[in-house]
C-alpha cells in the first residue's frame, strides 16, 4: 500500500499540491467498516496544502461516484460525489507535566514521526468521502421503499398485501364526518 503522510517540512509559501486517487485509500477502510459501498467511478482527489501561521490550510476537492443501497428500498443507488473542502491542520502542544497523557496527535491528521510532522492525505480524503455520503441515500426522491408485511420493493407496484383496515374498534368512527361552523 502506498505511503499518504507527506512531511510539512518546508513546504514553499506558495504551497503545494498533492493527487490522491489509489484505490487503497478508498477499498481498505470500506472493508474495515464493512460499508456497503461500492466504487463505480474512481474516487479523485486533489489537495493543496499551504502553510499558514501557526498551522496548514489544507484545501481540496474530491470526485467521484460510488454505489450505495437505498435506504427505504434497499436498490442500488449511484451517489456523485463532488465536494470541496477547506480545513485547517495544526500541531497541539504537549502538556508540560510529562505524567499526564498527551493529546496532540490523536483527533487530527497530523501526525508526528520523530521531529517531523506528517500530513496523512488519505486520513483527510477518507473523511471528506464520508461527510460527502448522504445520511439516507435514496434511489429517487419519491422512492415507496419496501412493504412492511412481505418485503416487496413498493416501487416495482402494489404488493399482493391485502390492505388494513385498521383497529376494528374504530371501525363505527370511520364514516364520522366533522363539519367545521
Amino acid at each position: 500500500m502506498q505511503n499518504h503522510k507527506i512531511s510539512l517540512n518546508n513546504l514553499p509559501l506558495e504551497g503545494r499540491e498533492y493527487i490522491v486517487d489509489s484505490t487503497s485509500v478508498w477499498l481498505t477502510p470500506l472493508r474495515e467498516f464493512r460499508m456497503d459501498c461500492q466504487i463505480e467511478e474512481p474516487l479523485h482527489a486533489r489537495i493543496l496544502v499551504l502553510p499558514v501561521e501557526n498551522g496548514w490550510l489544507v484545501r481540496g476537492t474530491l470526485k467521484g461516484r460510488v454505489i450505495v443501497p437505498c435506504s427505504r428500498c434497499a436498490e442500488d443507488t449511484v451517489i456523485s460525489i463532488d465536494t470541496h473542502f477547506e480545513n485547517f491542520e495544526s500541531l497541539n502542544e504537549q502538556s508540560d507535566d510529562e505524567t499526564q497523557p498527551s493529546h496532540d496527535m490523536d483527533d487530527g491528521c497530523v501526525v508526528m514521526e520523530g521531529t517531523t510532522p506528517l500530513l496523512d492525505l488519505a486520513a483527510i480524503c477518507w473523511q471528506e468521502f464520508v461527510l460527502a455520503l448522504p445520511a439516507t441515500p435514496l434511489c429517487r426522491r419519491d422512492c415507496k421503499g419496501l412493504c412492511a408485511r412481505c418485503g416487496a420493493n413498493l416501487n416495482a407496484g402494489p404488493c399482493a398485501c391485502k390492505n388494513d383496515e385498521g383497529d376494528p374498534r374504530m371501525a363505527p368512527l370511520r364514516g364520522l364526518i366533522l363539519h367545521n361552523n
